[in-house]
């Protein structure tokens, strides 16, 4: 059971980074020590279907690591439903703080994805090089508009949810770059069914696909999969930085202005250019906040091992 509720816990967490347009719920399942379990049990369901169609279905079960996966996404969900209002109001109200929390976050993940590289050479290097600058130049994309038809909502489905589960680049963002951030939201606090139901449907074809060519890539290539994980991881830190100045705005599905295009500001220039306070102090302990975090985060993943092999 604690093992479950642990499990639970972090598919929470991701599924409340998931619903930042900048974080990925990818980078909590690396630093929580669960990502290479999770692509290894996604990209095994079709072989489990295989097995469930002869009527194997413990065999199926045992296949897909369908516990795992059940508690998991079951945490993911939870977090959705219940923090998607939460997440909108603090990102509104508090952007800041909010901001600077997931700043530190990704900061300290990304060394610690950079850790886990065996030998550093030139390949490693320009791998995270190419990692980097991908992840900044979809930070500075500027957003297209896709329509909200339900064809469209599928393929953008399974192009976001391949971003959901890499470390460093966000779901959401991805949306938000297709022009479809609030159409889905919307549909979440709305429980508008069919567009979740079609919109599912699409992240479950990519998310198969997806996580099989991620895990063998992993398995074949690790410390080039590694560098390329963590240059996106350190690329993506433009999106999340804190004092933003907004250049243009748009109108979003409820008829209210959010901003479209934006860029970074220094936290002095911030305060002379929008007449508000920067928040440095809170800014700071947040960020710092978000690094204790992910290092206990860290603590507990290793502590797991040592204690299931002393239970045993």
């Amino acid at each position: 059971m604690k093992k479950h509720f642990l499990l639970y816990a972090k598919g929470m967490a991701m599924g409340a980074a998931d619903v930042v347009p900048g974080v990925s719920g990818g980078t909590i399942a690396f630093i929580s020590g669960i990502y290479d379990e999770l692509l290894r049990s996604i990209a095994s369901v079709p072989d489990a279907l295989l097995l469930l169609l002869r009527g194997r279905i413990k065999d199926a079960w045992q296949k897909a690591n369908a516990t795992f996966l059940l508690v998991l996404f079951s945490g993911i969900l939870t977090s959705i439903l219940t923090l998607a209002r939460l997440i909108t109001y603090l990102l509104k109200h508090h952007p800041i703080p909010v901001w600077s929390f997931f700043f530190g976050l990704i900061l300290v993940s990304t060394y610690l994805v950079g850790r886990e590289i065996g030998r550093w050479n030139w390949t490693r290097v320009l791998s995270f090089l190419l990692g980097l600058g991908f992840a900044y130049w979809i930070t500075v994309a500027a957003p297209m508009h896709w329509g909200s038809d339900l064809p469209t909502l599928f393929l953008a489905g399974a192009i976001a949810i391949c971003a959901m589960i890499l470390p460093g680049i966000s779901g959401s963002f991805i949306l938000l770059l297709l022009g479809l951030y609030s159409v889905v939201l919307g549909a979440v606090k709305d429980l508008n069914l069919l567009v979740l139901g079609v919109f599912a449907a699409g992240c479950l074809l990519g998310l198969l696909s997806f996580a099989r060519l991620l895990s063998w890539l992993l398995a074949r290539w690790r410390d080039l999969s590694l560098a390329f994980l963590s240059g996106l991881m350190l690329g993506s830190l433009n999106k999340v930085w804190p004092w933003k100045e907004t250049l243009t705005w748009r109108i979003d599905s409820k008829g209210e202005q959010v901003p479209l295009l934006q860029h970074n500001l220094l936290p002095g220039h911030f305060a002379e250019i929008s007449g508000q306070d920067a928040q440095l102090l809170i800014a700071v302990l947040l960020a710092i906040g978000g690094i204790v975090l992910v290092l206990g985060l860290e603590w507990l993943a290793q502590r797991q091992p040592a204690d299931a092999g002393r239970a045993e």
